[in-house]
């Protein structure tokens, strides 16, 4: 079977994108390597709901996956209970409510799940970004 010019450019794309996001995992810091896992969450809800409304069943089912690994075990797994106090144990609270939430817009095909649990996490994200500065700040001094 000859692949197409289309389908190669495509694959060497996304070989292209893989060693871009792997060369920025290595120079990034702990707290942007939170942040990728945000912007990664936000992505995939995106994504779902998009594919949601296109009837995509496949890429929606993926999508939704991906994000509730992000949330289970990236942002929660990373989370010090011990250490953090109340903000990790809320924390651990809102990712585990909003795995269940998108494990219910997927069994229902419920875009305005997706919606929730996009506005949600997206303020968690923006003070996570408000925080970079004082972080950066520490990290040199």
């Amino acid at each position: 079977m000859v692949s197409s010019p289309f389908g190669r450019a495509q694959q060497f794309a996304r070989m292209y994108a893989q060693v871009g996001l792997e060369t920025e995992v290595e120079a990034a810091s702990p707290h942007q390597l939170v942040l990728m896992l945000f912007d990664g969450f936000l992505e995939s809800v995106g994504r779902a709901r998009l594919a949601m409304q296109a009837k995509l069943i496949e890429v929606k089912c993926q999508q939704i996956g991906r994000a509730v690994r992000i949330l289970d075990e990236g942002l929660r797994a990373a989370l010090d209970l011990e250490a953090g106090g109340d903000v990790a144990h809320n924390l651990h609270a809102l990712y585990s409510y909003v795995i269940s939430r998108l494990t219910l817009a997927n069994l229902r095909n419920d875009v305005s799940i997706l919606e929730e649990a996009d506005r949600l996490i997206r303020p968690i994200r923006e003070a996570w970004v408000e925080i970079g500065p004082q972080v950066a700040r520490g990290a040199r001094a």
